[in-house]
């Protein structure tokens, strides 16, 4: 991405832990934040500063320099995937929620909907709440008020993951597998994430990559939205979490 979206500065600093391909970092972003980005892996085309280091341990070391912090631990341990492959994933919500704590940090904590167990009486949004053409549940833990905008009921049809969109199937199902050029780039557009988009003569490590990061991504809508209301509550508008 070489030209960022027009905003207005609000002054504050969000730290993005678990940034992935920066989904939500955009959407702090048009809210008015400078976002600074936090992964163990690398992430070649997240669009803001971005640290290749251990996100509890960032956070810890640095929160202190932040006004607001958002996580997305990895979700692969709530998952119903997990009951199948049987394999060992990292449970990070708690870790993540202590380090927010210990720095005293206003944060925000997303996950899917089976994390709701770890999570402290979480916010769901979804797609339609924004106009989005994707039906994306995902939970919202803070520790100041959050409140959903109104959710509109699920009745559009869905293509099946791996299609696009058509008349009678409007909304996308966007999940992992192997799609296609012309997919990953409807996906970005249904997300609102048009910065991931693989160019038309793509090689094929880079289509993988841009499906992973849209399939692993939180749409910007949803970080505008929670980034709108978090500077409210830093404003001393909002109160607390009780």
């Amino acid at each position: 991405m070489t030209e960022l979206p027009a905003r207005v500065p609000n002054g504050l600093r969000v730290l993005d832990t678990y940034c992935c391909g920066g989904g939500m970092a955009m959407g702090y972003y048009l809210a008015g934040y400078e976002v600074v980005g936090v992964d163990i892996d690398p992430q070649p085309n997240y669009p803001f500063e971005f640290h290749q280091a251990d996100a509890v341990e960032f956070i810890r070391a640095h929160g202190h320099e932040f006004d607001l912090g958002h996580g997305s631990p990895p979700c692969q341990a709530y998952t119903p995937l997990n009951a199948y492959n049987h394999k060992v994933y990292p449970d990070l919500i708690a870790p993540t929620r202590a380090a927010f704590e210990a720095v005293g940090l206003p944060y925000v904590i997303e996950n899917v909907e089976a994390a709701a167990p770890e999570l402290r009486d979480p916010t769901l949004l979804c797609g339609p709440m924004f106009g989005l053409k994707v039906y994306r549940h995902r939970l919202f833990e803070t520790n100041w008020d959050l409140a959903a905008p109104e959710h509109p009921r699920h009745i559009e049809r869905c293509t099946r993951n791996g299609y696009l969109p058509t008349p009678e199937k409007p909304f996308m199902s966007i999940h992992g597998g192997k799609h296609s050029r012309a997919w990953q780039r409807a996906a970005c557009d249904a997300m609102g994430m048009p910065w991931i988009k693989v160019p038309e003569d793509a090689r094929m490590e880079q289509i993988q990559l841009g499906i992973r990061e849209v399939c692993e991504a939180i749409p910007p809508a949803y970080a505008q939205w929670i980034g709108e209301r978090a500077a409210e509550y830093l404003a001393g508008q909002l109160p607390a979490a009780a």
